[in-house]
């Protein structure tokens, strides 16, 4: 009788279900105490300027990590995103100030960019069956060589020397640094209102979408997915430029809040996005990727340094809260949540 009763649903252990419920809700709750730990050690930290300013801070990250959850999805991993945000940053500032063009044409061409950087990915995976760690390791590298020909390695910024001997005549259009710098109403930074639409965007295409779960089966199962039907190549493919079009916008949006095109500005961006990701597993328990828990990962790793810069602590404190964080929502995903289940 005691079996019957324990193998009915509702029927598990109080300590089970509350353990359950804490590898479901952790992060979040996590979250929660961070906050309010951050607000009783300095009041000034729920100010919201503040508030907006962590917003921000995640927002091209979290972008950067949006991208990497769609190449998640499908089975892969796209390491050459902080690469593609620095060549977009690096495209739009030497189209504007060098060559004296518009925003237009600078965000165009930078998109393009990002758009062929992932077609050579997918590319590389999917036609030379190059594992996708290192197609995208490779392409990191000439990515990060090719932006630097064009200034000589130098960074570009208004009235610079290039390496001709000639003097830069163009400058940034107020249009474009409205878009790293600008906020609505006063209040809400421009680039945290893209993030927001992107992250609903690619939560709507892998969960409610047709072709996100097939995204995830592909991921879960590429034998199974190709021999039911499913346009195998054609998607993971298609997650690889998705990833870099996100990427772009991410360079996009650093080089207007920067005004120049900083040739070390893409350093680390790859680390926090796939931190995110991963964080981004242990978010209620998906246990995969989604757009929902990278966005709350960006987030929680966001909200930790800005509570810690401001309550002074040393800078190189930082890698050490990313990565202990990282380890531990990955250890109660998988190793504490595989032992509940």
């Amino acid at each position: 009788m005691a079996d019957l009763i324990s193998s009915l649903p509702g029927s598990a252990p109080k300590p089970k279900r509350v353990l359950d419920a804490l590898i479901r809700y952790g992060l979040l709750l996590v979250l929660a105490a961070v906050v309010v730990f951050f607000s009783i050690a300095e009041p000034a930290f729920l100010r919201v300027n503040n508030l907006f300013i962590i917003l921000q801070s995640v927002s091209i990250v979290a972008l950067l990590a949006l991208g990497v959850t769609l190449t998640m999805a499908v089975g892969g991993l796209d390491l050459s995103i902080g690469a593609v945000a620095a060549m977009s940053l690096m495209i739009a500032s030497y189209v504007m100030v060098v060559l004296g063009w518009g925003a237009v044409p600078a965000v165009l061409i930078s998109l393009a960019g990002g758009a062929l950087v992932g077609l050579f990915n997918g590319w590389l995976i999917v036609k030379m069956r190059v594992p996708d760690i290192l197609a995208t390791l490779g392409s990191m590298f000439l990515v990060i060589g090719v932006q630097l020909i064009p200034t000589g390695g130098r960074s570009i910024a208004v009235g610079m020397t290039l390496p001709n001997g000639e003097e830069t005549e163009g400058v940034f259009s107020a249009a474009f640094l409205a878009l790293g710098r600008g906020r609505l109403w006063d209040t809400v930074p421009v680039p945290v209102l893209v993030t927001a639409v992107a992250a609903l965007a690619v939560w709507l295409f892998l969960e409610r979408a047709r072709i996100g779960r097939l995204f995830y089966a592909i991921g879960g199962n590429e034998q199974a997915a190709h021999l039911a039907g499913a346009p195998v190549h054609r998607y993971k493919l298609l997650a690889y430029v998705l990833s870099s079009l996100l990427a772009s916008v991410g360079g996009l949006l650093l080089a207007a809040r920067l005004g120049r095109g900083d040739v070390s500005s893409g350093n680390g961006l790859v680390l926090d996005a796939l931190g995110a990701a991963l964080i981004g597993f242990a978010v209620l328990g998906a246990k995969k990727p989604n757009a929902f828990g990278t966005l709350i990962g960006a987030l929680l790793v966001a909200t930790l340094l800005n509570g810690l810069t401001m309550l002074n602590a040393p800078y190189y404190a930082q890698d050490f809260v990313k990565g202990l964080v990282l380890v531990l929502a990955l250890i109660f995903t998988f190793g504490v949540g595989q032992r509940v289940r």
